[in-house]
């Protein structure tokens, strides 16, 4: 068990770097597809950079002192008795120094502009998206469309996305490599993160924390459509059956994983303030059981 929960989550990391998922669904931080990611992506490669300016000099200082001072080289000056020097302790001490404070303040003004809940302007209305992660599948409640689905998110190209993130039991991080900003949800309080997603298209999300058995499959699909298809979506996804309530919630965050991508009609667009607030009880979080990880299937499935 625990094997196979270190290969498939190493292939999680493998996604990282752009490989496609098993849905066909990349997810390549360098490759961003709105503008907090590609912030994200800039100050990654910033610092990468910024480090190779004393990590490549280093390693050819080290190859050519090893070159130099070999016994076979007569001309190499040696000095057992060198003890200190201004110049060198100048060069040793300055640079790291240099390197370290401009880190610190790409860092630092990089982290002060990314906050999570600083609004990220985008067109028309914004979209308010409540998210809550359970064992194991993501719940996503669209309280002004009176709609929610699991284990994918549809949002319009262009619009500023308000996220609110809970957690229905164990810490858990919400993720969209290629829209940014990884934010931790937890039971008991409410969590904002502001994206926006510039292109039409699909993407991939995930959660980033580990949280139990079934972990690697707690994968969502990112859709992101046209202003103009957007209402048609809600307006189709609204015509469900299956309708999202206390009593529906209660078996929805049953420990197990989604293979469908059910959809429902919201019930009582105050769901999301009671599982917050621990009105309905937190989840038992993950447990060694025999059917931890068995399939769970509910409302229809919107693919």
């Amino acid at each position: 068990m625990q094997l196979r929960l270190l290969q498939r989550s190493f292939s999680r990391y493998a996604l990282l770097r752009g490989f496609p998922t098993a849905s066909g669904l990349p997810m390549n931080l360098l490759d961003p597809q709105g503008p907090v990611a590609a912030a994200n992506s800039t100050i990654l490669v910033d610092s990468v950079f910024i480090m190779l300016v004393i990590v490549v000099p280093t390693i050819f200082a080290i190859l050519a002192f090893a070159f130099w001072f070999r016994a076979s080289n007569t001309k190499a000056r040696f000095q057992p008795g060198f003890v200190y020097s201004g110049r060198v302790e100048m060069v040793v001490w300055a640079i790291p120094a240099l390197t370290v404070i401009l880190l610190g303040g790409v860092a630092w003004i990089g982290s002060h502009q990314l906050d999570p809940a600083a609004p990220v302007p985008g067109t028309g209305s914004p979209l308010r998206i409540q998210a809550v992660s359970l064992d194991w599948k993501w719940l996503f409640i669209y309280p002004d469309q009176r709609i929610a689905t699991v284990n994918t998110l549809t949002v319009p190209a262009g619009a500023e996305l308000n996220f609110q993130l809970t957690s229905s039991s164990v810490m858990n991080v919400f993720f969209i490599p290629q829209l940014g900003s990884m934010i931790y949800t937890m039971n008991g309080m409410v969590t904002r993160l502001n994206l926006r997603a510039d292109n039409e298209g699909k993407l991939q999300g995930l959660s980033a924390h580990f949280s139990g058995d079934g972990f690697p499959d707690m994968l969502f699909d990112v859709n992101v459509v046209s202003p103009l298809a957007f209402p048609d979506w809600v307006a189709n996804t609204a015509k469900t059956d299956a309708v999202l309530n206390e009593d529906s919630y209660k078996k929805l965050m049953q420990q197990g994983i989604e293979r469908g991508r059910p959809v429902y009609r919201l019930d009582d667009p105050r769901l999301f303030d009671l599982i917050s607030t621990q009105h309905i009880p937190p989840g038992p979080g993950p447990e060694l059981a025999s059917g931890a990880g068995r399939p769970h299937s509910g409302g229809l499935d919107a693919r």
